[in-house]
């Protein structure tokens, strides 16, 4: 009866009282959450802005990926396929230079405006001359400010064509468009919204194309809309009633902002969250032994790594970043702290991708590290620092780096932070070592081997914005190679290169990579139809519903 009258009163609450009393609810107070609303406990201190043209992180990827339409989306059964979403048909030249896609007809916005082929026009162009992290998707195909507006355009109100530069392989073109930085905002509503700017050297545009406004607020069209975000507090999304798709069937979604894995359960143990989303071994273990509690997994595409800045002189000798290849103990990390949440995987390309290596060569050998510190002409070691985001497994796998690092001499001074904090750091290129993770922006080898080799400018002033170029790292063959993978159409010889190119980067490379996650989830039985996909954008949330 109790708790029918909980969920009662939370019904009559809006979205932002809903919001206020489950954050401030006593912890150890058992009490249902609304039945129409799904809430989280999640670690999302990563997300820098909400507008689908700079959003460049997983979290944020998440919240898009629900909130916002494309022209194209992966089918999440079959990674292999692209499947449309508001675009109704396409059709590639025979060339394959041009794309041209028709739209389904009388889409709206959540706002209530028609969905037009301008819209998703729009999208490109603000992309383009916005020119922030995530843009480099879109201009890899010759795009840029002065073109855009003749390179993807609308021909008519349903017809939208899209001109490359090149002839790429259709199918590595197709899944760049299912990116977050493809997502179709409202080009009526967010003009609304543009604030004037002062043309420079490097932006040469008279406002900012809505920019300030979307990296809090919403202009898209997907099964929910952003009602609101806090930083390290909150996200609220809401049933947008316009989709034009199977309607979400809760009204609301909450991600609580939840840092600790033993937090998380112990509030879903409570009922004060239903899903719990950064689990370790540990806490997951005991959440399956829970009769009242369930889990879930998926392989990610999410691959954890370590890397080294060449700006740094010690980390730039190529005995040294071969040496720290050697200073991990992976077999303990993978038998303790990813127990169940991941796999070792010392290569870039992760599982199920096309062209993936399946191979882990180096495993714990002090000696020989040894022996290339002192190649290196530094047989006694050196110390430096490593950049980890506060969040677990984080530190416990760089704590556990900095051990065996130690062990070899090298002394390593572990700053922790926030992940914006950490995030902005690294993008300026401000680290010795970072410790993060990295997920394909789009289902295809290109898109790692890219931003694991691809380094054209490699001034602090370059657009370019690869892990390379933020590691200070060029290998010009490499690069040579992976551009070259772009153009075969044959898939078996497509993925035979790319594993050639992930064999020359771990015999050369400042990049130590660790392991693929293995996203798990736990969450109250009264949940029904919670999946996890296979990449961080594809954790959809529609079709859950509560019992």
């Amino acid at each position: 009866m109790m708790l029918t009258k909980i969920n009662r009163s939370f019904r009559l609450l809006s979205a932002g009282a809903a919001l206020s009393l489950l954050l401030t609810a006593a912890p150890s107070a058992y009490a249902a959450t609304p039945r129409d609303t799904l809430v989280e406990g999640f670690a999302f201190d990563d997300i820098l802005s909400m507008d689908p043209a700079e959003a460049y992180e997983l979290s944020a990827a998440e919240i898009t990926g629900n909130t916002y339409s494309l022209l194209v989306r992966l089918d999440i059964n079959d990674t292999s396929k692209i499947k449309n979403d508001i675009a109704e048909s396409w059709s590639v030249s025979d060339d394959h230079l041009t794309y041209t896609f028709k739209l389904k007809p009388g889409l709206k916005f959540a706002s209530g405006n028609p969905i037009t082929a301008e819209d998703v026009a729009w999208s490109f162009e603000r992309v383009v001359k916005l020119d922030k992290s995530p843009a480099f998707i879109l201009t890899q195909f010759g795009l840029n400010g002065d073109n855009v507006t003749e390179k993807a355009k609308a021909t008519d109100p349903n017809t939208f064509v899209f001109t490359v530069d090149k002839p790429y392989a259709p199918s590595f073109v197709l899944n760049c468009l299912t990116a977050t930085v493809a997502e179709v905002v409202d080009k009526k509503l967010v003009l609304q919204h543009v604030k004037p700017a002062t043309p420079t050297a490097d932006y040469k545009y008279d406002n900012d194309f809505g920019n300030s406004w979307l990296k809090t607020g919403f202009a898209g069209s997907g099964p929910f809309k952003l009602r609101e975000w806090r930083a390290n507090e909150a996200v609220v999304l809401e049933r947008n009633d316009n989709y034009y798709g199977e309607k979400a069937k809760l009204n609301r979604v909450i991600y609580r902002f939840m840092k600790e894995s033993s937090a998380q359960r112990l509030a879903l143990e409570n009922g004060d969250i239903d899903i719990a989303r950064n689990l370790s071994p540990t806490d997951l273990e005991a959440i399956e032994k829970n009769p009242q509690l369930a889990s879930t997994n998926a392989p990610k595409g999410t691959i954890y790594y370590m890397s080294l800045n060449q700006k740094n002189p010690n980390l730039a000798k190529p005995e040294v970043q071969q040496a720290f290849k050697y200073l991990v103990d992976y077999d303990a990390i993978g038998k303790t702290l990813i127990k169940g949440i991941g796999e070792i995987h010392q290569t870039f390309e992760p599982k199920g991708m096309l062209g993936s290596l399946d191979e882990n060569p180096f495993k714990l050998d002090v000696a020989k590290a040894k022996e290339l510190l002192a190649k290196a002409g530094l047989p006694d070691g050196f110390s430096v620092t490593m950049d980890v985001r506060s969040v677990e497994p984080d530190t416990g796998v760089a704590t556990a780096i900095q051990q065996t690092l130690g062990q070899a001499g090298i002394k390593v001074e572990l700053i922790p932070g926030d992940g914006k904090q950490k995030l902005t750091k690294y993008r300026a290129r401000g680290h010795d070592i970072y410790y993060g993770n990295w997920g394909p922006d789009y289902w295809d080898p290109h898109s790692n081997a890219d931003t694991f080799t691809t380094n054209d400018d490699n001034s602090d002033t370059s657009t370019n914005k690869t892990l390379v170029w933020r590691n200070t790292w060029t290998s010009p063959e490499l690069e040579k190679q992976a551009k070259a993978a772009l153009f075969e159409g044959d898939a078996t010889k497509r993925g035979a290169m790319y594993q050639d190119i992930q064999k020359k980067f771990l015999e050369a490379s400042p990049f130590v990579i660790l392991y693929q996650q293995t996203e798990v989830a736990g969450y109250r039985k009264d949940v029904v139809d919670f999946k996890l996909g296979p990449s961080f954008d594809n954790n959809f949330v529609w079709p859950v519903s509560k019992r």
